[in-house]
This record gives C-alpha cells, sequence and structure tokens, in this order.
C-alpha cells in the first residue's frame, strides 16, 4: 500500500437542507464515507488526504502532480448536457484518463461523466427511475473487487451510461441498468449507485422530488419502503481506498 492517498473530490452539487447542515457540502457527505471506509479498513487517518473542490460555482480543479485520485461526486445535473462547467469537467477527466499516475473514482453522475469522456452513450434510461435501496449483481471482477456476490446500494438516477467503453471490465448490473459500474485496474473505479447515501440523505431527496412532483406516488412509495434496508456503502468505500492505495 502506498503510505497516503491524496483523494480530492470534485463536488458536481449542492446538497439539501437538512444535509447540508449535517456535513456542509458532497464533499463532507464523502469525507465522512471514506473515513467509514479506512476505519473499516484499519488504515490510519493520517494516511488518507482529502480535499473538496467545488467544479460547478467556483470551477476550480486541482493540479494533477499534487494528488493521487480524483472523486467525482453526483449531481442532480445531467452528465449529457453541454453547460460551460460540465464541458470543463469533461475535459479535465479527459486530461486524466491521457496520464497514467492519477487514478480515477467516479459516483452515479460521476460515473456517467466517466462513460462520457471515454466516448459511451450517456442518456435518459427508458427504464425510469432507479431510487432507494436497490440490490447490484456483479460480475466476476466486481465479485473480486467487492468481497460480495451482489451489492444492495442506494441509487438515485434516471439516466445511465449504455455501454461498456473500450477496455473497460464490467463491475455488475442491474434490471434498470446495465452498466452498474467499470473498472480499469490502477486507472479507474466507477459506480452508478450511491454509497454515501444513507436512510436520512435518501429520504430527504425522495420527500423533496415527491414534493416536487419529479416522482409519481409509486415511485416514492417504492422508495421509501427500502430506504432503511441494509446497504454496502461502507463496503465500496473500502474498495475505493484499496483501487487508491494499490501500488
Amino acid at each position: 500500500m502506498a503510505p497516503t492517498a491524496r483523494i480530492a473530490v470534485l463536488e458536481c452539487d449542492t446538497p439539501l437542507a437538512h444535509t447540508r447542515a449535517k456535513y456542509g457540502s458532497y464533499g463532507g457527505v464523502f469525507i465522512s464515507l471514506l473515513q467509514a471506509g479506512a476505519e473499516a479498513s484499519k488504515i490510519p487517518s493520517q494516511d488518507l488526504k482529502i480535499s473538496t473542490w467545488d467544479v460547478v460555482n467556483e470551477e476550480k480543479y486541482p493540479e494533477l502532480e499534487n494528488i493521487d485520485a480524483i472523486l467525482i461526486t453526483g449531481s442532480r445535473f445531467n452528465a449529457f448536457d453541454d453547460t460551460p462547467w460540465l464541458l470543463r469537467l469533461v475535459e479535465y477527466v479527459k486530461n486524466v484518463l491521457a496520464q497514467d499516475r492519477v487514478r480515477i473514482i467516479g459516483v452515479c453522475f460521476g460515473h456517467q461523466v466517466v462513460g462520457r469522456a471515454m466516448g459511451a452513450k450517456v442518456a435518459r434510461s427508458n427504464r425510469g427511475w432507479e431510487a432507494s435501496v436497490c440490490e447490484v449483481d456483479l460480475s466476476e471482477k466486481g465479485r473480486e473487487v467487492f468481497g460480495k456476490q451482489k451489492l444492495n446500494l442506494h441509487q438515485m438516477h434516471k439516466d445511465i451510461v449504455y455501454h461498456y467503453p473500450g477496455g473497460v471490465q464490467e463491475l455488475g448490473s442491474s434490471p434498470k441498468c446495465e452498466v452498474q459500474g467499470m473498472y480499469v485496474p490502477r486507472r479507474l473505479i466507477t459506480v452508478q449507485g450511491h454509497p454515501e447515501f444513507n436512510k436520512d440523505i435518501v429520504t430527504e431527496l425522495l420527500e423533496t422530488r415527491h414534493e416536487q412532483r419529479i416522482f409519481d406516488d409509486e415511485t416514492f412509495e417504492d422508495g421509501m419502503a427500502r430506504v432503511g434496508n441494509a446497504q454496502d456503502g461502507v463496503v465500496v468505500a473500502k474498495a475505493f481506498l484499496r483501487f487508491a492505495m494499490e501500488l
């Protein structure tokens, strides 16, 4: 294992009010997740150096020589849009992909941005929303990476990566999303699910999107019925850290 992992969290959205009050930002949510993963992996806290970067409002990015990995967060925005901040993010990810030292972790929107940067189609799914705790069927490589037969993860998406880019290994799939994770050893790992989410965060999202009529009654009630189910966020966090620190 490397002595330290300098992980730059690229924040692609702002949390809702209750989540923001507790964590400050999505960077704070991921710091909590990664610290839990480090504790479960018995990685000393001083070996994990996490910085946060607001790439939407401030459009600030770390210099690659100062980090070992980037982690691209989820977002309410569309990964296939052409807004200036998103085009800059995609270009930054392409630059990271073009070198061979700094590694990439992508979550939900971040997973889709990596797919886009690698030339895959990213668009709305015709299978509808995947929300709350859902089961992910793991591939052989996925079972090796995560150390489980299946994963249960919070989901919150209606957009998907439609196919695996060339050169990546499949990690898993679900009935509503065939591309649930991508992997290239020592280069990138992504998941469509949200390992950083918990019952409180997702309850707030479900209730808010129901109030806004983004979710109909059926989608809302289905999500609320599963929101407290056991989920494997820390399992994924441990895999992220193994990936980031592997020599």
